[in-house]
Parts: C-alpha cells; structure tokens; sequence
C-alpha cells in the first residue's frame, strides 16, 4: 500500500502526489495536525479553522474512492519523521508520496522525512504541484535566479507556449480498505473559531473554488485589468485562500483562463491576460523563497536594508492593528482584514506602505500581524508583499516613491463607498470629506472616530531620510512600476 501525506493540497482533481499514489497500488491518506508549528508560524485562525472545513470535505471526497483519511498529530515539524515513520510499520506502507512545499524548514522538514524512512527501507517521494515550474528551472542565463518579475515572466510565458503543465488526471475509485478514517476534528485548542459571517465568505470544498473560478471566468476576468484596483467592487477572484490551501491548483486557473483567452497569454482580453500575470506572480515568489532562503528566516531581501533605523512605536503600531489611525482608507482596510480574515489587495500594498514609510515601523510587524489574520497567509507571497512596500525586497518600490493614503483613496475609492461600508460612523460625509475628514474639519461630530496619528508631509521626508542614510543607498531598485494588485497574493 501507498501513503499520500497531504499538505498544502487538499483537494481530490489535478493532485499530482494523490494521483502518483493511486496508480501505484492501493492508496490511504494522512493528515498532520501541527498545532505548535502553526503557532511559531503565526498561521491565523480562521486559516487553520479554514483547512479543517476543507479536510472534512475532502474527507467525503476521498472516501467516495475508497481512500481512508487518518488523522495524526505531531505538534512541532521535529516530530514529523517519526510519527510517519510509525503509521508506515503499523499499515504495512510502502512508500509516502507528497507535493512538495518551499521555504526552509518545510524543506528541511521534508529532507528530514525523505531520509528516515528510507533508512527504514520506506519509498519517499516528493512531487511539483503547487507551482507550474520547478524551482531551479526558470534561471538567469547566469544560472542564478530571478531577481526582476518581468524578466522572469518573460522566460515563462516562452515554456508556457511551448509545453503547457497538463492537468492530472483525476484518481479512480479503488478497492474498499480495511482501514477506517479517522473524524476531523472541529476545532484545535489554541485557535479560536471565527464567526459564522468569515466561514459564509469562505465556503470549503473543491466544488465551492471551482465554482468561485468559473463565475470568475464567465465575466469579471474580462474587467480584471480595470476593476481589480476597486475595493468596493468585486473584481478580483476572491481565490486565494484556496490557492493557498491548495483546495485548487495553479494548473486548473491557468487553463481555465487561457480556454476564456482562445489560448493566448499575451494577446486577446487584457483582464485575462493581467489575471495570467498574477499567477505568475505567484509563481515567482515561489522562486524567490527557494533562490534567496534568507527572506524565510525574517531577513531582508536586499542586505543594505538591514540596517535600516525602525522606529520603535508601540502606540502607533498598536492604532494600524486596531484601525484607528486617523486616515478612513487605511482604517476600513483593516477593518476588512479583521471581520473577514482577507484585504483588497490595492489596500494591502496601502496600509503596508503605510506603516513602513509613514510610521517607519519594521515590515516584519506587518508581515507578523498579516500572518495571524490572513484566512489567505501564504509565506511567500506575504513577504514579497510586505518586502515590496517596504522597498527591501525582489523588485521592490524604489525608496522614495512612497503611496500617500488620501490621494490613493480619492483614486480607488472615489465615491466612499469601501470606507462607508466599513467605518459607518464615517457614512454621513460627502464624497471629499469621507477621505481626510480631519483636514475639513468633520471630526468635531464623529467623536469615535480619532485624529491623524501622523503628518504625511513630515513623516514622508522623514522615511526618505532614513533611507538615504544606507550605505548602499544610491541602488533604490531597479523597477519603478507598481507592484500589480492582484488577488492571489496575499
């Protein structure tokens, strides 16, 4: 018999690792619950209350093709090797087969997986699946990684003409197994269950994403390139927490969108072209993890940032988290990741630059507070996102362009209605005063609402100062073009 370990793939359609399996022989799966990693990772709740909904879909799923689910716990990745060292003896498994997943200690966890159970005699193999390419085949023509999206997008668009990533074939049911699953626990000690308005936004299950994925396709990929900047409309694909779960894969997006675009990437509809680039987008960060370990272990992409002077600011950090800071955009976006566990992305970029160059609080506070709300948390793409904002990252905002929230609100919120909806003591203002009530003199009749808890111009100048006092500061990066927002990353 067959083990599939699953991870960051719970789903049944397009699973590489969970169809290897099946066509080798008989086939059960097993699930890890890690409740102390998951705490040093800072996984949100609603994340982990979203992957125990999803197992308990899967479950049903899986066992339609007569493939046990056993659950098993290991609290820290230490543990893994022995407690799948262990279920192996006791069902007589031959090999373990699992997608593989990026980032240092998944991938030490994983080598240290690999190694045990072959010193036993069990087969362990690793399969690509949560990426189209394979780290370490999409490199510079030096041989190095990636360091330039649109260099990187590029090469992939070239591969992607030439050999398209076939969607797996779906599993066949098997014998009956005289091995029971075993129940999904409800919830997991340590992490609070979210209110049932977070779990109606995000409904579990295979059958839910793709839904979500082809009413996407149907229409509004088509405005995708105009309306993915409006936080009031529903123009993005509200995927990725199954994206990141691995509820659905980058394979079945891909041909979704290019059987909408008559298989084109780079012509034909602009929004679905735009949507292709954000899977790449994606994609790269993948890379990025893998090529330049140091962003998964706290650090700064870009070495000279290190030495950047972070404010110490306990109360102002403390007003971002709890969306009162004075400025109605940045407030409402918080507002949103709280009560929904997810962030426009326009906002995320926001209220990242927000308080990496207006309160110059490290971007490791955000990318931590992120972290412990996102139901999307995903590790690459969050650090990318936070690294970019911060302009200490792969292909990050030159230093001194810094967003100003009013102007970015007048923009991409015009009418008021994302911040009506979202800080209703704010509803009674027009259109003009909604963006900087404080500046037209509105406040004296909103008394919960707060004063600015900074100066833009000041705290402008003094983010460009700390940055011009780098050692290496004349090398601010080498694109000036926005990092794109989109709603794959977090």
């Amino acid at each position: 018999m067959h083990l599939i370990w699953l991870r960051s793939d719970l789903r049944i359609n397009d699973n590489t690792a969970l169809t290897a399996a099946c066509e080798r022989g008989p086939t059960v799966a097993v699930y890890l619950l890690c409740p102390q990693q998951w705490q040093r990772h800072e996984d949100a709740a609603c994340k982990v209350d979203f992957w125990l909904r999803n197992l308990c879909e899967l479950r049903r799923a899986l066992g339609e093709l007569n493939i046990p689910l056993l659950i098993r716990h290991a609290d820290t990745w230490d543990e893994v090797p022995e407690v799948l060292l262990e279920l192996c003896r006791q069902h007589h498994f031959a090999t373990v087969h699992f997608n593989e997943e990026y980032g240092v200690n998944e991938s030490r966890r994983d080598q240290a997986v690999i190694t045990r159970l072959r010193s036993a005699g069990i087969g362990a193999h690793g399969h690509l699946d949560q990426l189209l390419f394979k780290p370490g085949t999409v490199l510079t023509r030096s041989g190095t990684y990636f360091q330039v999206f649109s260099q990187f997008r590029k090469v992939c668009h070239e591969r992607l003409h030439h050999s398209l990533p076939d969607l797996i074939r779906r599993p066949s049911a098997q014998c009956a197994l005289a091995i029971e699953s075993d129940p999904v626990p409800e919830n997991i000690d340590g992490f609070a269950l979210p209110g049932p308005t977070l779990r109606q936004i995000w409904p579990a299950g295979e059958s839910r994403a793709s839904q979500r994925l082809a009413s996407f396709i149907d229409e509004p990929i088509e405005h995708y390139q105009r309306e993915r900047d409006l936080p009031a409309l529903a123009g993005t694909s509200q995927l990725s927490a199954y994206l990141a779960a691995g509820v659905i894969s980058p394979r079945q997006c891909l041909h979704a969108a290019l059987a909408r675009n008559c298989g084109e990437f780079d012509s034909g509809n602009s929004g679905v072209m735009t949507w292709i680039n954000e899977l790449l987008w994606r994609e790269f960060y993948k890379h990025i993890l893998v090529g330049y370990p140091r962003v998964s272990q706290h650090r700064a992409f870009r070495p000279e940032t290190e030495a950047l002077a972070w404010r110490n600011a306990p109360e102002d950090l403390a007003a971002w988290q709890q969306a009162r800071t004075g400025f109605p955009i940045i407030d409402a976006a918080m507002r949103q990741l709280l009560e929904t566990g997810w962030m426009h992305n326009r906002l995320r970029m926001i209220v990242a630059m927000f308080l990496t160059k207006n309160l110059l609080i490290d971007w490791r506070e955000g990318e931590r507070f992120f972290m412990r709300h996102l139901i999307d948390g995903d590790l690459a793409a969050n650090n990318g996102g936070w690294q970019w904002s911060a302009s200490t990252g792969t292909d990050a905002a030159p230093y001194f362009r810094i967003f100003n929230p009013l102007s970015q609100s007048e923009k991409f919120d015009s009418d008021g209605r994302f911040i009506k909806h979202w800080l209703p003591e704010l509803a009674s203002l027009n259109n003009k005063d909604i963006h900087n009530p404080a500046a037209r003199g509105k406040l004296f009749a909103l008394t919960d609402y707060p004063q600015p808890i900074v100066d833009l111009a000041s705290s402008r100048a003094r983010a460009l100062n700390a940055f011009k006092n780098l050692p290496d500061h004349r090398k601010p990066g080498r694109s000036t073009k926005e990092h794109p927002a989109a709603d794959l990353r977090p």
